[in-house]
């Protein structure tokens, strides 16, 4: 079977004309925007084969159920007692945190999402909603509220019906386990700590703290809840890159989208600007940059550059930029995340393609934590 290239698709219906947009209408774009591009990669989330992708789905362009059988899973791999690879004989993941959900971990082939629907969300944007309330309630970043609630919503069972939990989670609660106060928790830093999953809260605290109009204040903010969980010197890097990139798009009344991303992409040592003229001089398929130029993978030097390269490319058109992250594979979740966030912010909530909104498994919650959200913080 001959590897598919993933091409631009055009969605004239949601490009958006050079406008000016509220405060509240990019607060509610870049929202909605982390939650779709999540659940639209989940079944395919970290396919590594596009051939097996193709086969299994065809181009994803709207929300599906993952199959029973995943073609890129080592996930029986993956220790279950602590980050990173390893035994399955440790039990953090079982009796501390994913109750009910070890048995699923050393099935060969076992998709990470296995038993969720379409339009449902993966356990990093669910610990986002966790994130999202607390600042609801407390009008501010509170470190000490985010981590009760996040050990609350980890350990309780029941609370959500994902299968996986990154390295991050699992090196947190081996620690909690020890008894270790909940703030000293994050692990050190390891081979796949600085990942793009370890960036899908910042956008939340920079919006939380971005009406104050100080760069310096929203970057420590978004550090500060970085490491709660990821202690990480790389990640902090493409954290600030990612954090003056949302500011500026906030505090821009006509943003330059596709110079902003591309600024921000240079900022971490990645021509974007370049390889997208590159790209549209030769017609080149996004495969050829995500999977070729950059790995697919969820590391951090790889992952966020082919996000901005995305956003650079994809400036005007929120869908195909979707479309594309989601057909790439790899970790398409949190970078779908990710850049759902920023061209969500740049292009306002009338961008996204109003099926993606509802179509959310739990929109009618989203939709209520948004615009109290907005209504705090815009």
């Amino acid at each position: 079977m001959q590897q598919p290239a993933t091409q631009r698709l055009l969605s004239e219906d949601y490009r958006m004309p050079i406008t000016t947009l509220s405060r509240a209408d990019r607060m509610r774009g870049a929202l909605w925007g982390m939650f779709i591009g999540d659940a639209l990669a989940m079944p395919v989330h970290w396919y590594y084969n596009i051939a097996a992708l193709w086969q299994d789905f065809g181009q994803i362009r709207d929300y599906q159920a993952p199959k029973a059988k995943h073609p890129s899973s080592i996930m029986p791999l993956a220790s279950t007692g602590k980050a990173g690879r390893g035994t399955q004989a440790g039990d953090i993941v079982g009796s501390v945190i994913l109750k009910g959900k070890k048995q699923f971990w050393g099935l060969p082939n076992g998709h990470y999402h296995q038993g969720m629907q379409a339009g449902d969300n993966t356990l990093n944007l669910l610990c986002t909603r966790v994130l999202l309330r607390s600042l609801i309630t407390n009008g501010q970043p509170d470190p000490a509220d985010f981590l009760q609630a996040y050990v609350r919503f980890m350990t309780e069972p029941d609370q959500h019906n994902d299968t996986y939990a990154e390295s991050y989670h699992r090196d947190f609660f081996a620690n909690y386990a020890k008894g270790i106060a909940p703030e000293k928790c994050a692990g050190d830093e390891g081979h796949d700590t600085a990942s793009i999953g370890g960036l899908v809260n910042i956008p939340l605290v920079v919006m939380a703290t971005v009406k104050a109009n100080d760069l310096a204040a929203s970057q420590q903010a978004a550090l500060t809840q970085q490491n709660l969980t990821h202690r990480s010197t790389e990640l902090q890097r493409h954290t600030l890159a990612l954090s003056q990139l949302l500011f500026d798009i906030f505090n821009s009344q006509q943003p330059d989208n596709e110079q902003l991303a591309s600024a921000a992409a240079s900022q971490v040592g990645f021509p974007a600007a370049k390889v997208v003229e590159q790209v549209r001089a030769t017609q080149k398929s996004d495969l050829d940059i995500i999977g070729g130029l950059l790995s697919p993978a969820c590391y951090i030097d790889q992952s966020f550059p082919s996000v901005l390269y995305l956003a650079t490319r994809y400036h005007d058109d929120f869908e195909s930029a979707l479309i594309a992250n989601t057909n790439v594979g790899g970790d398409n979740c949190h970078r779908g995340a990710v850049l759902g966030a920023i061209l969500g912010a740049s292009l306002g909530v009338s961008a996204i393609p109003p099926r993606w909104i509802t179509g959310l498994t739990a929109h009618d919650a989203i939709h209520q934590e948004i615009e109290q959200f907005v209504a705090q913080f815009a």
